[in-house]
């Protein structure tokens, strides 16, 4: 019988990988060589029985931890792994008791009991599943079934899930604060540009993903479609800034309009309106604007404010006849051509 190969070098990993490397490692190998997708090849058959026992340990910190120290006689029964007291709490001789499957071998009841204590029915779970305690589910076939770590089980046959799809799509200022349906353009899971009209939700922020179910890669063995994430990017509006469901703008005031009052238009994402100058209103002044600001896309009915900071016009060009006014107003106010200090 050929020795086994190093559980790392089976997945391809180093050492030191980490758990999210590994997993990954193993969902590569396990789409590979899928029973479902290499019918009659034994070969296949064996390199997935392989990668699946090499994950079943290293996906578990505590077995990972024996493995690293002991190598394979951590859980055969032999070598130094035998007397070690770590390895005495998972029965056996050696700390680990381990089955090997071929489908027409040993009966899962058997085992299942052997593991859990008894209680499992030819269904290899109770109530017709179960998770992934020992390499996943197994059905009545003998076969090997995996649950967790993204298989599904439906009572005798593998299932997994397909993975997720990626694509952006670009938005107005506009779109993004009111809603849209836009027309996108992606790879499918065949490699061929597909296109797909979706649906921008009212108030959506810039950089937020949106998940389109059943959108992209097939699922193996009636397992459910991965899904299309989606980035939606939203341009910039010359003038407005958001924050949150908040828009910050500027309005400019004329000078004389800062010092006697008026009114003075407004753009909004919802018209124009008039802001009402209070007299001796200060540069950087903010005026709110309840409600002009963004819908909330998890709460319709609530909306932000939109905040309009008054940039007041100092006049560049004046007449002789202005200028000798603005020294009588200055004059009359015991004004200084000094600034206060602050």
């Amino acid at each position: 019988m050929a020795a086994k190969r190093d559980y790392y070098e089976v997945l391809g990993v180093s050492r030191d990988a980490g758990a999210a490397e590994i997993k990954k490692a193993y969902r590569k190998l396990a789409k590979k060589y899928h029973p479902d997708s290499n019918k009659g090849d034994a070969r296949a058959e064996e390199r997935f029985k392989e990668a699946t026992e090499a994950y079943d340990v290293l996906s578990d910190e505590e077995k990972r931890k024996l493995y690293d120290r002991f190598g394979h006689a951590a859980f055969d029964g032999t070598g130094a792994a035998a007397g070690d007291s770590a390895g005495n709490a998972y029965g056996g001789p050696g700390g680990y008791t381990e089955f090997h499957f071929d489908g027409n071998g040993q009966d899962m009841e058997d085992i299942l009991n052997h593991i859990f204590g008894g209680g499992f029915g030819k269904t290899g779970a109770r109530g017709g599943s179960f998770g992934s305690s020992f390499y996943g589910g197994f059905g009545d076939s003998g076969s090997r079934h995996f649950y967790g770590n993204g298989f599904g089980f439906d009572g005798g046959s593998f299932a997994q899930d397909g993975d997720d799809l990626a694509a952006q799509v670009e938005v107005s200022f506009e779109e993004a604060a009111f809603g849209c349906k836009k027309r996108i353009s992606f790879q499918g899971a065949d490699g061929k540009r597909q296109s797909l009209e979706v649906t921008i939700p009212a108030g959506i922020e810039d950089g937020k993903t949106l998940r389109l179910k059943g959108k992209g890669m097939p699922g193996i063995g009636g397992g459910a479609p991965g899904s299309l994430m989606l980035k939606v990017c939203v341009k910039e509006k010359p003038g407005y800034q958001r924050d949150g469901l908040d828009v910050y703008t500027t309005v400019s005031v004329p000078f004389t309009m800062a010092v006697f009052g008026g009114e003075v238009p407004a753009d909004t994402l919802y018209g124009r309106v008039l802001l009402t100058i209070k007299p001796g209103t200060q540069s950087g002044t903010k005026i709110r604007l309840r409600g002009k600001g963004i819908v909330s896309m998890n709460q319709p009915g609530v909306r932000g404010d939109q905040y309009a900071s008054v940039e007041i016009q100092v006049p560049r060009d004046l007449s002789a006849a202005a200028k000798e006014k603005l020294k009588e107003f200055e004059a009359a106010c015991g004004g200084s051509r000094r600034g206060n200090a602050a």
